[in-house]
């Protein structure tokens, strides 16, 4: 009989112990998902809110195509906003057309940027960018309130801001059509409400658990 009960309270302290191990590895699992979770594009807190209509334009592109913007239509569009002497904007052009390439069912890009067209169109012809829409328009900047590069913003088919953000990646610049997929304003705000929803259903968990 004694040795029954000694062998009972063993056998519940390593239960206690299987338990204990079990949560630690839990939360490791946490850290570890929010080390390597996807980095979206940094949003900045300027310019239309996303789930707003999109400031509309007009412009002529470096070769005298009028250009629509913000209206809507068949195709969502995407406004990447680049200069001639920013490294990070060149780095990620044939990052842009691929992405022109792969995604050109839904999705069109338009380049957008300012200054003088000489510089423009040489940098235009350069690398390549014919394929692409190119505004220069001062005005167009300053409503989305641009205030670094590369920056960009996704438009929807109605005309309504989806998603825009910093880009340095393309990691960065897909998460912008993720966001748009999942209906949420950026990635960062998908992954802290799931981190909350996971740590609500655990709490209710062990609470049930301990309630047993």
């Amino acid at each position: 009989m004694e040795a029954l009960v000694i062998s009972n309270f063993l056998l519940w302290g390593v239960i206690l112990c299987l338990v204990l191990a079990i949560l630690a590895l839990s939360r490791q699992i946490g850290v570890l998902y929010e080390r390597v979770a996807p980095m979206g594009a940094l949003t900045m807190d300027k310019g239309p809110a996303v789930g707003e209509p999109a400031p509309r334009f007009e412009l002529p592109d470096l070769q005298g195509r009028r250009v629509a913007i913000g209206a809507g239509g068949a195709q969502s569009q995407l406004l990447f906003f680049l200069s001639p002497t920013c490294p990070v904007c060149k780095k990620l052009l044939p990052i842009l057309k691929s992405v022109a390439g792969t995604e050109s069912r839904w999705l069109r890009i338009v380049l957008a940027s300012d200054g003088e067209m000489p510089e423009h169109l040489a940098f235009y012809r350069q690398a390549g960018l014919e394929r692409f829409p190119y505004v220069l328009s001062a005005e167009l900047g300053m409503k989305f309130q641009i205030s670094k590069l590369p920056y960009a913003v996704l438009i929807d088919e109605t005309g309504a801001l989806r998603a825009k953000g910093l880009v340095n990646s393309r990691e960065q610049l897909e998460s912008l059509f993720t966001a748009k997929e999942l209906g949420v304003a950026s990635v960062q705000d998908f992954l802290a409400g799931g981190a909350m929803d996971e740590m609500r259903v655990s709490r209710e968990e062990n609470g049930n658990a301990l309630a047993g």
